[in-house]
């Protein structure tokens, strides 16, 4: 019996399947100007990615979490006198993040599609719970996986796990996914192939340097590229 190289397929979500950080940048922008009586749009950009980053073990990843990093920066730059008008529409936009179109991107359904029957396909993301629901519903990919994992972390213990539950073990998983950080770097250092697919707006806390070296490493364009390579890794 020909043993198959893979036989699992996770796909991260967000900016990978469908556009996400656009909808952050925009809100950044409308946050921005919110502040401009108190600081320049650059130190405001700059205390909000310090308030993330200290945020991130307390409240995880997602929209909740980035809305309240925004109040806590509005907060800091005002000295605690941010009007509390001001606060009601850092509020609005946020809620309004949780509310934006979900527009896939450019050959998501097809690879998708594809794949479907030919291997178990696993949606693995991070993120609020409710958001994450939100948007696989609204996208129409649901009923092209066989599993969704909403997890608070990617690391190489979460790969590990997801594929040992839905498969059989990382060294016949592949991993695709936008950022190196979350998506590749960890599903590698399970056993597992990472693949990357760049989108042009990642956020700057999911950059590290390409593991260009690893063996299991691979880069494509679009997820239009992703049935032929897949096609090579399985002769």
């Amino acid at each position: 019996m020909t043993i198959r190289p893979l036989t699992v397929i996770g796909f991260d979500a967000d900016d990978t399947l469908w556009q996400n950080e656009q909808y952050y940048r925009l809100t950044e922008t409308q946050f921005r100007e919110l502040l401009t009586d108190f600081a320049e749009g650059d130190r405001v950009s700059e205390r909000l990615l310090e308030a993330e980053k200290r945020n991130l073990a307390h409240y995880g990843f997602g929209i909740k979490g980035f809305t309240l990093s925004m109040i806590e920066t509005a907060l800091e730059i005002t000295n605690g006198k941010v009007p509390t008008e001001v606060i009601g529409k850092i509020l609005a936009i946020g809620r309004d993040l949780l509310s934006h179109p979900v527009e896939c991107l450019p050959h998501a359904r097809e690879a998708l599609e594809a794949l479907r029957g030919r291997f178990f396909l696993v949606m693995i993301t991070k993120g609020d719970l409710f958001d994450q629901e939100r948007k696989l519903a609204q996208s129409g990919l649901g009923d092209f996986f066989d599993a969704v994992e909403i997890v608070s972390e990617k690391s190489a213990t979460t790969y590990r796990g997801i594929f040992g539950k839905h498969g059989e073990g990382p060294e016949r998983a592949m991993m695709i996914g936008n950022s190196l950080k979350s998506d590749v770097v960890p599903a590698l250092a399970a056993g597992a192939w990472g693949v990357f697919v760049p989108h042009e707006l990642t956020w700057i806390l999911e950059h590290v340097e390409k593991p260009a070296d690893a063996p299991r490493f691979r880069e494509i364009g679009t997820l239009g590229e992703l049935g032929g390579l897949i096609d090579e890794i399985c002769q």
